[in-house]
């Protein structure tokens, strides 16, 4: 809004400029709430970074600021504009032969250099997140170095420990958990099989999921410096250092860096969720904000045991719309959206409610995803049951984490 307003364009900064708003002004500008906002004569909606999950509201009633706009823009005869680095498939199949992209070298030229540590060729195995060309970075006193690292607490990373292969599931590629013995399940699509590796048949698996201040300790020693651990619950900016780690926090919390360090970029591909490969091309567009381009030797550090996933590629060769490509055959099959509806019922009486509907549904842990070919079909079919009485049900349209 400061550098708009300094361009000499009359600005209302949402939402405490709702008044001038609506009396009129060059530009209305706010985070994901200001979809809403009045605007006298409005020509054109634009949503910047597209991609970003921010700009999903959780709450009940849940919407997307991006439908929002597309939906307000039709309305109003207006113009909608969406932008991203990485756009989601959402915004690709609405945007049709209306994508515009920049040349090629200059999408290149934009992104930093991408390194790719396959895990599997680290020693020891299992055991260490510490690799050679990390610990190069790390110990490059003039680099600003940050780590990151998520570790959801109900996950588990799974391995044979004969082939060393990531326990994936069969159908949709997802990373699977052992629940009982013997047993390997998938979150994302609800398929179940035996505890047997796909690509040797050996049925030894390893647990790989170390902690984060266990990782801070590691760093340290192999940085021979002092290590930040940061936190989406700590206050105000973090001290300066050389060297962060945290979760995907901490790409919002440090203002610089020369180098960023994905851990276990993993856990980001293989998480349980339809969109993970989309949501792990965003932290990796983040981090390459934060770092910079090539040419100012910006850098990006990804520690994998799938060298060979889409994601990878389009990194490694700083073009989204490679993902993109993989994405939309993937999700035409299964069904997911844009190509399918699909939204999340919790609470009591769920079970009961969604059976009444009719609606293809998979009851995963302590919520029932409900799947239809469209969203009208998916809208209709929830509407026409009532609900039982005395139910609490929570609905959640296109669950940002499912």
């Amino acid at each position: 809004a400061a550098r708009l307003r300094a361009e000499g364009l009359v600005v209302a900064l949402m939402p405490d400029g709702w008044a001038p708003a609506m009396a009129g002004v060059d530009v209305v500008i706010g985070a994901r709430a200001a979809v809403w906002a009045p605007c006298a004569g409005l020509r054109t909606i634009v949503v910047v970074d597209e991609h970003d999950e921010s700009l999903q509201e959780e709450r009940n009633p849940t919407w997307h600021a991006r439908d929002v706009a597309i939906e307000r823009a039709r309305r109003m005869g207006a113009a909608c504009v969406l932008i991203s680095p990485s756009p989601s498939l959402t915004a690709l199949e609405w945007a049709g032969d209306r994508l515009r992209r920049p040349s090629r070298l200059a999408e290149r030229d934009g992104w930093p250099i991408v390194d790719v540590v396959d895990m599997d060729d680290v020693e020891p195995w299992i055991t260490s997140m510490v690799s050679s060309r990390l610990i190069r970075q790390l110990r490059d006193t003039e680099r600003r170095t940050v780590c990151v690292h998520n570790t959801p607490g109900r996950s588990r990373r799974l391995a044979c420990r004969s082939c060393r292969t990531i326990a994936v599931c069969e159908r949709c590629e997802a990373g699977v958990e052992e629940h009982d013995e013997g047993t390997l399940s998938c979150r994302r699509c609800g398929m179940e099989r035996p505890k047997v590796c796909l690509q040797c048949g050996s049925g030894a698996m390893a647990n790989l999921r170390p902690g984060i201040k266990r990782l801070r300790e590691e760093l340290a020693a192999a940085a021979g410096r002092a290590v930040v651990e940061v936190s989406a619950a700590d206050d105000g900016e973090p001290p300066a250092a050389g060297v962060y780690v945290g979760t995907e926090a901490v790409l919002h919390r440090v203002r610089r860096a020369d180098t960023v360090a994905f851990l276990d970029f993993d856990a980001e591909l293989l998480a349980p969720r339809y969109r993970a490969a989309e949501q792990a091309m965003g932290l990796l567009v983040r981090a390459a904000r934060l770092v910079g381009p090539r040419a100012d030797g910006g850098r990006i550090l990804v520690q994998t045991r799938l060298s060979r996933h889409p994601v990878i590629d389009a990194a490694l060769h700083a073009d989204p719309g490679r993902l993109a490509a993989v994405e939309r055959l993937s999700r035409r099959s299964l069904g997911f959206p844009p190509y399918g509806a699909l939204a999340g019922v919790s609470g009591a009486g769920a079970t009961e409610w969604i059976a009444a509907t009719g609606l293809a549904a998979a009851t995963l842990a302590d919520r029932t995803l409900v799947r239809a070919p469209s969203w009208p079909e998916l809208a209709d079919g929830l509407a026409g049951v009532p609900r039982p009485a005395r139910s609490r049900l929570r609905v959640v349209v296109d669950p940002p984490r499912e």
